[in-house]
């Protein structure tokens, strides 16, 4: 006989029907929860607080170097003053000889630049132009020349010389460039006693900056763009070979550079003669030659020669010579104020190494040059 279901004391079912009644409560409750409130967030252990992040402030950096400061150059040569501001001098430049009875010549090794020129006979002379150093005796110094106010005038400082035919001197007026001249009487000059006249004037460059006009006691513009450093300048950086440039400024002048590696400089010489100054061999970190037009002015000089001007506002063509190589670049030069410019065939702008220069200024036509 199949045993009969269970069935529990009154007290058992009782009991039962509580605790379903206590649960179906609970989760009505936590139903109710959830539709009215937001539940409480699970907790995170592992992952990074985003907010907390983004408003965190950055870790700060470490300064920026400054940038190290330019060194201050000399107008005229592109080399370091050593100063914080390029001394309050004018540039100074002085007409020197370079005929054979004026041999060896002073001072020349000292300028920053050096224009050298054919005059009356086919001779050479020299503008030779101070700035960074300003020597004691400088010479022979000698008369002006029709283009001398021209190579001058950009720089706005002194020209010294001997004397000169009075339309040549009012020309260095009338370029607004002052004059200091022996015959005018001015401080600076003497006549030594080991030459024989007119090849025995010298100068004393310092004297000579001392006469500048208030309005002149002022560094020159720059006439050339430089290079920061050796080796960085247009021709320096060119595979042209330039060792040798030999110029024929005239029947009576050829002056030649030949390249010394030791000294990283060129050597000058007059023909296959050394040329001296205060018993050295005259050097060049550059050397620049240009090719300008000439013609005869209507003035003659003692022996009848006609006096010839280089024109030296127009343009044309030239070479640069830097550390062994050489650049074809062009000039030109505007008013009789303003600098040279110089730039490569192709236009653009041409920079020398720091350094003294020379530069030849070769007749069209009649001159000549040869680069190797």
């Amino acid at each position: 006989m199949p045993a009969p279901p269970f069935r529990g004391s009154r007290r058992s079912r009782v009991r039962t029907g509580a605790v379903a009644a206590l649960t179906a409560l609970a989760l009505l409750g936590t139903a109710a929860c959830g539709a009215g409130e937001p539940a409480a967030p699970p907790t995170v252990t592992a992952a990074p607080d985003v907010a907390a992040s983004k408003a965190a402030p950055p870790e700060p950096s470490s300064p920026k170097p400054e940038p190290r400061p330019k060194p201050v150059v000399w107008p005229l040569n592109g080399k370091p003053t050593g100063t914080k501001k390029v001394p309050a001098r004018p540039a100074v430049a002085v007409k020197i000889e370079n005929s054979v009875e004026a041999r060896p010549q002073s001072g020349l090794q000292q300028a920053d630049i050096v224009w050298e020129q054919v005059v009356e006979g086919g001779i050479s002379r020299y503008v030779a132009v101070y700035h960074s150093t300003l020597p004691g005796t400088v010479g022979p110094v000698r008369s002006v020349r029709p283009m001398d106010p021209a190579i001058v005038a950009p720089m706005r400082g002194i020209l010294a010389y001997s004397g000169g035919q009075p339309p040549f001197i009012r020309a260095v007026g009338r370029a607004k460039v002052q004059s200091v001249t022996m015959d005018s009487g001015d401080p600076g000059f003497r006549r030594s006693g080991d030459r024989a006249a007119p090849h025995n004037v010298y100068g004393s460059v310092k004297t000579f900056a001392k006469q500048a006009s208030k309005s002149r006691a002022t560094p020159p513009p720059a006439q050339f763009s430089y290079a920061a450093k050796a080796g960085q300048g247009s021709a320096a950086k060119n595979d042209r070979r330039g060792h040798v440039a030999d110029v024929r400024l005239s029947p009576a002048q050829r002056t030649v550079w030949r390249w010394k590696n030791k000294t990283k400089t060129y050597a000058r010489y007059d023909g296959s003669t050394p040329s001296v100054s205060s018993g050295s061999q005259l050097r060049a970190r550059n050397v620049l030659i240009l090719s300008v037009a000439m013609k005869n002015t209507k003035y003659k000089d003692p022996s009848g020669a006609p006096v010839p001007e280089t024109q030296m506002v127009g343009s044309g063509k030239g070479v640069l010579l830097t550390r062994g190589r050489a650049l074809n670049v062009d000039w030109s030069k505007k008013k009789t104020g303003k600098k040279i410019a110089l730039t490569t065939r192709s236009g653009d702008p041409v920079s020398l190494d720091p350094g003294n220069l020379w530069v030849e200024l070769v007749p069209r036509g009649s001159g000549s040059w040869r680069v190797g």
